[in-house]
């Protein structure tokens, strides 16, 4: 058994520390002994993007979502292909931005993005920028728990049909809104960095579940030892006052 995951623009959108995120879902593989091929794409390679068992992008400023917004566009039938496939999606901030409808900058300028999703971004003045530690109450593949991350981001994300969880401390997709990220079947978008997948044992092994599921249907996870990364979510929880 393996796990592909392609890793987008791994040189420019890794902002707070998104390479955290493929390193702990290669550890986590590997420990129960599942092979992990890692592969990274950036501007103006070529790579089968529906081969692939896992979509990650991480996050990036305004200058990196300018650079690349256009590679991206140029690979919307690709993308489209692969979540027709079934490929599991984990997209980060600038990630999770560019897969609504557009993103409007504070200049006014207007990107647009892939529109696979209803929603879409617009920059906030900046008193209201949102950022700090969060904390979610959230639900993933039919298991509740609380999660905790860094977010950092100007932009205000609204018309979120599905969002990925209730908001107990932080902002989310807005400043000060009750809810945060966005999630499908195979879809988890976030504004947590951190990175956050270190702290977040939980949502590690949903997205690598997922990811399996494209090829080898349900797969039961072997359990790991996460006493260390709970101790560090419990202590974030701690120290924001949600337990």
């Amino acid at each position: 058994m393996n796990l592909k995951i392609l890793w987008m623009y791994h040189d420019l959108m890794d902002l707070y520390g998104d390479k955290g995120n493929a390193e702990v879902l290669r550890y986590r593989t590997e420990k129960r002994g599942i092979e992990c091929i890692l592969d990274t794409c950036t501007i103006g390679e070529k790579k089968d993007i529906a081969s692939y068992d896992l979509f990650f992008m991480g996050g990036g400023a305004d200058r990196e979502q300018n650079l690349i917004y256009k590679d991206l566009l140029s690979r919307k039938d690709a993308i489209r292909d692969a979540m027709d496939q079934k490929t599991a999606f984990l997209l980060i901030c600038g990630g999770y931005q560019l897969f609504g409808k557009y993103y409007k900058d504070q200049d006014g300028k207007v990107i647009e993005a892939l529109g696979f999703f209803d929603y879409y971004t617009e920059a906030s003045d900046r008193d209201h920028r949102c950022i700090g530690n969060i904390a979610l109450e959230t639900e993933l593949d039919g298991k509740k728990f609380m999660a905790v991350g860094f977010e950092n981001h100007g932009g205000q994300t609204k018309n979120v049909a599905s969002p990925f969880g209730k908001v107990l401390s932080g902002h989310g997709n807005e400043y000060k809104s009750p809810y945060e990220g966005f999630k499908t079947d195979t879809v988890l978008a976030t504004y947590m960095h951190g990175p956050l997948l270190p702290k977040n044992p939980m949502i590690a092994d949903a997205v690598i579940a997922r990811a399996l599921r494209r090829r080898y249907g349900e797969v039961e996870l072997a359990p790991l030892d996460d006493t260390l990364e709970n101790k560090a979510r419990e202590v974030m929880l701690k120290r924001l006052h949600v337990i």
